[in-house]
């Protein structure tokens, strides 16, 4: 299968989330293209991303990271009903230059995501990860959190809802409602993308504008931008109308080295 963002060889990519009309119509194109096959569409047919278990491609025996539970279905998702955001202990206020500390990693759909006691998640449910501390390091695991659970998770619909906000959400929901209802299944899964460094461009107290960058197998590795916003007790990951495409990176220079993988 072809690598995220790349055509296939004599075509367009198999998964409708890769080709290259949909991509540049939606919003967060560098997601789409980070974690690619994320959302390739299970070979049942259903829409849900993520669901071929035979492609997971990292293990516990990866050093730092916890295997996770088998993905749920969309039917098992489940949250605590929205119940308000518990008090975390990270009050810094200072904008990191490098790894935080008291970080752990977990598998979410084979993509390692960043958690800590003290910076959030809080609450999580199956799809959905939220209540981060309202600091920089908050931003950065709401951000990372986010920003992969929204194309991945069985109940996109409900993470898209919940957790983004911005002038381009609406219109991704009904793109990819529509795509799901057209496109052929496609059971082979593919490569993800893992987090490798980030860097803040911007943070204040109700905006945060982060550089993450994501590394595929094959070495190659791409920066993509995100914002998140903090309104209603919690960071929300800003889904823009005109989204930036990622960009090349050759290496981790000015960058923060961080991951789980």
């Amino acid at each position: 299968m072809a690598e995220p963002g790349n055509s296939a060889a004599g075509g367009e990519p198999r998964s409708p989330w890769l080709r290259t009309g949909f991509v540049l119509a939606a919003a967060f194109i560098g997601f789409v293209a980070v974690i690619g096959a994320a959302v390739a569409f299970s070979s049942d047919g259903s829409g849900r991303g993520g669901s071929n278990a035979a492609h997971t491609a990292h293990t516990a025996e990866d050093p730092g990271v916890r295997a996770a539970d088998p993905p749920p279905s969309a039917a098992d998702a489940s949250d605590d009903g929205g119940a308000p955001c518990p008090e975390l202990a990270d009050k810094q206020q200072d904008v990191p230059t490098a790894a935080p500390k008291g970080v752990t990693w977990t598998l979410y759909r084979s993509v390692a995501l960043p958690v800590s006691k003290a910076a959030g998640p809080a609450v999580a449910g199956q799809d959905i990860a939220r209540c981060y501390a309202h600091t920089p390091v908050g931003a950065l695991l709401a951000s990372s959190q986010i920003s992969v659970r929204y194309l991945a998770a069985g109940d996109w619909l409900k993470v898209t809802r919940t957790q983004t906000v911005g002038a381009g959400r609406d219109a991704y929901i009904a793109d990819r409602t529509k795509a799901e209802r057209t496109a052929p299944p496609d059971g082979e899964g593919g490569t993800y993308g893992q987090i490798a460094g980030f860097k803040f461009v911007t943070y204040n107290e109700t905006t945060a504008v982060i550089q993450t960058v994501w590394r595929f197998p094959d070495g190659r590795m791409q920066a993509a931008t995100t914002t998140v916003l903090w309104q209603d007790g919690d960071w929300r990951l800003e889904y823009p109308a005109a989204p930036a495409a990622p960009t090349p990176v050759d290496s981790l220079a000015g960058y923060a080295e961080w991951g789980g993988v």
